[in-house]
């Protein structure tokens, strides 16, 4: 261990540890060393509120806020990075158009079974899919919790899957058909806060603004900086 700048602990949903694995290196240089430790984001929350001794988390927003509502943070959860969800497809298979609404239907309605994830894009999805009068006429996969919905497309659990682009880009044996149409489109927020448990709340607190500093980190990842609070759900 680093005495001078001892390790902070980070907690996070899986859709941020590339970006926040990427920003580790930046972050020590700062003399503010951090280590994260990543899951599914409902299983983060859980943690959290069975009184995980970390110093920070990063998860979608909504998650945040509930937290702090309970008491479990000990700052307002600080907007970082908005993420789209996207549609796939396995890679064997033709790209299919997604240019409006209508598309979204016929893509949805073609589908043998549709993957999507238990986090924030999944929630938004199930709504979605409501909205658009499908519900109970669709075959719906939901992943276990930390899983990609991309293992569902690979070994042929599902022909269609919807997540986050930040963790469907890069996967073997996927093809990205974009993010979703007009209205229909869902963007998550990702915010950070300090624990109320946190060892080390100062430095923490020090650390929050220096994740949304690197913009062009976050484009790389499949991420944007976030242009305000808002819940997952329609964009």
């Amino acid at each position: 261990m680093n005495h001078r700048h001892p390790t902070l602990l980070g907690l996070s949903s899986m859709a941020v540890r590339p970006l926040l694995d990427a920003l580790t290196a930046t972050l020590a240089a700062a003399g503010l060393p951090v280590r994260f430790e990543a899951a599914g984001g409902v299983e983060t929350a859980r943690r959290i509120r069975a009184g995980a001794r970390a110093d920070l988390a990063v998860l979608a927003h909504d998650a945040l806020t509930a937290l702090h509502r309970d008491g479990l943070l000990a700052t307002v959860p600080l907007p970082l990075w908005d993420s789209d969800t996207v549609a796939a497809v396995p890679a064997a298979h033709p790209a299919r158009p997604l240019d409006s609404p209508a598309d979204l239907r016929t893509l949805l309605l073609s589908a043998t079974a549709v993957a999507h994830s238990t986090g924030p894009s999944g929630t938004a999805l199930l709504a979605l899919v409501g909205r658009l009068g499908l519900t109970g006429r669709l075959t719906l996969r939901q992943t276990p919790p930390g899983v990609p919905v991309a293992a569902l497309l690979a070994d042929g659990t599902a022909d269609l899957a919807f997540q986050q682009q930040s963790e469907l880009a890069g996967h073997p044996g996927v093809r990205l058909l974009g993010r979703l149409p007009g209205d229909t489109a869902i963007t998550s927020t990702f915010s950070a806060a300090v624990l109320a448990t946190a060892p080390d709340p100062e430095r923490a607190r020090r650390l929050l603004p220096l994740l949304a500093a690197d913009g062009a980190s976050a484009r790389a990842h499949g991420l944007r900086p976030s242009t305000g609070t808002a819940a997952p759900g329609p964009n």
